[in-house]
């Protein structure tokens, strides 16, 4: 096996020094397998020398052990890596759309990420180690991660959200319980089997683990909600059972989150994530988009672009900041419905609908009408009758955000870290109209 000399700062050279200091300590946890420090990086330099040495993006799909195992291996040997999911679909999709599988990219580059695409075709993020290590000791001191804590990662590992957990723990000398995707009960089987202190889950993960009536046991100080918007009733629900809730904003161009809510940042409102983590900086362009600077921000997309000459990311997210420094996210530019000639936003209406007794989960879109501009379209999951939700609706808002047409659905479109994906609720409207 060849010597290892992982880059300072570098997801590896954490797993070295893990491994110096507390060699017995558990690394990962995945199944019915368990590798101590020394184990996991015994494991990884073996990986690591299958790999070849080489600046083009190793493109890795598999189980989340598989990509974990990689992500580490990759950093041996200063390869970056592009994790990619198991579906058939995204794969033919990174084949036809990632040309940094054929080019040598930078050399601080550990990462390439593919964003959410949500809203269309996903875009291809650099991540550097600087900005993956600086985004990881934000998150530590905040959330106080430490040697000897467990952090359950049931989130996908082709999202940076999943990934990141990875840098964190290694960094701190933390273990992670290592789950391959989201199953509620698998779920809170392990909180009551292991000493879990962390836990990330997006918020439809957070209802259904709710819905086992697991109770969070008391290793548990930090969950990190993120990955889309969390309703006042679903936090509502899970604070009154005693969940220590973090709602938290980030994204794949800084490295996961770049802000989290703690109770420090006084009560809760939709959509309130606090003040920027580390040494990250928030402004807001003239039309209210976020924008992000700092330490944590990417070096730019595969494609090209991304960050100004000032080093300010403009994200495609509306928000705004009180006195304190306080962020509240308060939704996407690109979803603005125009009703009526009055500006409303999904997200304000998906609000409301979140408290209406009978609605399971729901999601807003807009059609095109003569009369409206926007007709706004309610698409709903739950037994509650169009009547009631009218009812509902037109004692909380005010008439030009009022749903005109109600959807029922089984189901709603998300994608694995729980985004609503709006071009198919678009799509689903119009199928009804028809």
């Amino acid at each position: 096996m060849e010597p290892v000399y992982p880059l300072p700062h570098s997801l590896a050279r954490y797993l070295a020094d893990a491994a110096a200091r507390r060699p017995q300590a558990l690394a990962v946890h995945s199944a019915e397998e368990r590798w101590t420090h020394a184990e996991w990086l015994a494991r990884i330099s073996a990986l690591a020398g299958t790999l070849g040495t080489s600046r083009q993006a190793l493109r890795v799909s598999g189980s989340s052990l598989d990509l974990a195992s990689h992500a580490f291996a990759c950093s041996l040997k200063n390869r970056p890596i592009f994790p990619v999911d198991r579906n058939a679909r995204t794969i033919a999709l990174a084949d036809d759309n990632f040309p940094a599988t054929s080019k040598s990219l930078p050399p601080d580059i550990a990462v390439v990420i593919a964003t959410s695409g949500s809203e269309g075709a996903p875009r291809h993020v650099m991540l550097s180690d600087a900005s993956l290590d600086a985004a990881a000791a934000a998150a530590n001191r905040h959330l106080a991660l430490q040697a000897g804590d467990l952090w359950l990662d049931c989130l996908p590992l082709h999202h940076i959200a999943g990934l990141s957990i990875l840098w964190r723990c290694a960094r701190a000398g933390a273990g992670i319980l290592l789950h391959d995707g989201f199953v509620a009960e698998a779920v809170a089987t392990a909180l009551g089997q292991h000493p879990v202190s962390h836990l990330s889950l997006v918020p439809a993960m957070l209802a259904a683990l709710l819905d086992t009536g697991v109770r969070p046991p008391d290793s548990l100080r930090h969950v990190v909600v993120g990955g889309a918007a969390l309703p006042m009733n679903l936090y509502q629900r899970a604070t009154a059972a005693g969940w220590p809730l973090n709602p938290s904003y980030g994204m794949s161009e800084t490295a996961a989150q770049v802000a989290t809510y703690t109770l420090a940042d006084g009560p809760w409102h939709e959509g309130l994530v606090g003040q920027p983590l580390g040494s990250n900086e928030f402004a807001l362009t003239a039309d209210m988009r976020i924008r992000i600077r700092g330490p944590q921000v990417m070096p730019g997309y595969v494609e090209g672009g991304g960050v100004d000459a000032d080093g300010w990311l403009t994200t495609g997210d509306l928000g705004k900041i009180d006195e304190n420094g306080r962020l509240t996210v308060t939704g996407r530019a690109d979803d603005m419905l125009i009703s009526g000639g009055c500006n409303v936003h999904p997200l304000e209406v998906e609000s409301c609908l979140a408290g209406c007794p009978g609605i399971r989960d729901s999601a807003v879109t807009g059609l095109p009408d003569e009369t409206w501009g926007d007709l706004v379209i309610a698409l709903v999951v739950g037994d509650a009758t169009p009547a009631s939700i009218e009812d509902w609706c037109r004692a909380r808002l005010p008439a030009a955000a009022r749903p005109r047409r109600i959807v029922r659905l089984a189901s709603l479109p998300r994608n694995a870290t729980g985004k609503l994906e709006r071009s198919a609720l678009r799509r689903l409207a119009r199928e009804a109209a028809a």
